[in-house]
């Protein structure tokens, strides 16, 4: 919210850059932006790995980055350095949200809850499934978690493209589900994707987590401590063998979600300072005097106590993790071989075909006949204005995975440049279907009924 122009002072061309990047900041600060800029960096990713610049494209992000202190050192290449290390901000940011959701948002209610959490079940055991019957006596098999995941940033912005024809209940129904759906995937990838465990290192990381959640107990608000323990306990699970994004989620899980100030002290403590303000003396309609400049200070330390670490991080890395991080990843993941005989292969291969079955036919099936069955035998209702013919919109909508399905086969097969080759285009491919059969349900079927 913008000071009305009277109370403003406007340098010469303020006013000017004010009408380029007012819509430039809400454009940026939307589900949308994040999903187009990770579909930018993909489709410069396929470029790449498809031009002259292919071999550089990919020796690029095999390149060593070490960090050495003393005699210790820490050697990844760089693929490695964005797929453990920047994308434990996403996973942070993941933890923030479910625990937010848990504790005061759709997921707090039981009965409430129970429709997404059951719908989410159904859209992750399905595609499993799915998967697993198609690769079943198959090496491959060991890839069954990757249709598993839903991309909650592509498949809200198809929903926002659709706002005129969806309820808003319908957008509220997909993130809860989304959210429940992120939190299987964080369990799926600790508990089967990780490598042999050292369980020294392990011990040592439950440390950490316990003074981390002591931290919280104690009442510490400030951002910095939760960041130090969080980078300690990111090299404590690197070093363990469970995927070192996990240290993101465990580590948001303890960062205070209640305010230092009550909110309904608040607005009395404002009013005060604010009094306070406006009987100062002024020396100079431009410059603040020392006692406005206390009370200017106090009013931002009030601002600040109001509102909880969990909400500020979670402000305060929302961009950077949907305009930096993600888009880093796919640039550095989504690169693979479009010739001929990769799209021709797309349709035999197990991989790619297990992938692609589970999240288009498994995620529909799953989410749409799960939330189904749980409001016919009324242990719970559809969300207000929500149809069920519209469930089975939000089901191709979920078969949207990019972002944790390619993170995921990643973790399948390391270096198995072949059967990485088939999940990514596995993965691109249903996503595409998913999005297009999601838009045209719900703007041209469900909507007419």
């Amino acid at each position: 919210m913008k000071l009305p122009e009277e109370f403003r002072l406007f340098a010469p061309w303020e006013r000017a850059v004010d009408r380029i990047l007012s819509p430039l900041e809400e454009f940026i600060k939307s589900q949308t932006a994040s999903a187009l800029a990770l579909m930018t960096m993909t489709v410069v990713a396929l470029i790449l790995a498809n031009s002259p610049l292919k071999e550089n494209y990919h020796h690029f992000f095999e390149k060593e980055l070490a960090l050495v202190f003393g005699s210790w050192e820490l050697r990844m290449t760089l693929h490695h350095w964005i797929n453990d290390g920047l994308m434990a901000f996403f996973f942070f940011l993941i933890g923030l949200e479910i625990k937010r959701e848990i504790l005061v948002g759709e997921l707090s209610n039981f009965k409430a809850a129970l429709l997404p959490v059951v719908a989410a079940l159904g859209g992750m055991v399905f595609p499993a499934a799915i998967y697993a019957l198609v690769n079943y006596g198959e090496p491959t098999l060991r890839g069954w978690g990757i249709p598993m995941a839903t991309d909650i940033a592509f498949a809200i912005s198809v929903l926002v493209l659709l706002r005129r024809y969806v309820p808003s209940g319908l957008v509220t129904f997909l993130i809860a589900l989304a959210i429940v759906d992120d939190l299987g995937a964080v369990v799926v990838i600790a508990l089967f994707y990780t490598g042999d465990l050292n369980f020294e290192a392990l011990a040592w990381a439950l440390g950490v987590w316990g003074l981390l959640w002591a931290f919280n107990r104690a009442g510490i608000y400030r951002s910095l401590p939760y960041f130090i323990g969080g980078v300690t306990l990111w090299l404590l699970i690197l070093a363990s063998g469970v995927h070192a994004t996990i240290a993101g989620v465990l580590t948001a899980f303890t960062v205070p979600t209640r305010p230092r100030l009550i909110p309904g002290y608040f607005k009395d403590i404002l009013q005060r300072f604010l009094n306070a303000c406006k009987e100062a003396p002024t020396t100079s309609p431009y410059m603040l005097s020392p006692c406005q400049k206390k009370v200017i200070q106090a009013i931002h330390m009030a601002v600040e106590g109001v509102q909880p670490p969990s909400l500020r991080m979670e402000h305060a890395l929302h961009l950077p993790v949907a305009l930096v991080v993600i888009p880093l990843f796919a640039l550095a993941n989504a690169g693979i071989s479009l010739e001929p005989e990769v799209f021709t292969g797309v349709w035999r291969h197990p991989v790619s075909l297990g992938i692609i079955l589970g999240l288009v036919v498994g995620k529909t099936v799953g989410i749409a006949g799960a939330a189904w069955l749980v409001s016919k035998l009324g242990l719970a209702s559809l969300p207000r204005g929500v149809k069920p013919s519209q469930l089975i919109g939000v089901g191709f909508l979920a078969g949207i995975g990019f972002t944790m399905c390619l993170f995921i086969a990643e973790l399948s097969w390391p270096g198995e440049e072949e059967l990485l080759q088939q999940a990514k285009m596995g993965i691109l491919l249903a996503s595409f279907l998913s999005g297009l059969l999601g838009y045209i349900w719900l703007r041209f079927l469900a909507y007419s009924e």
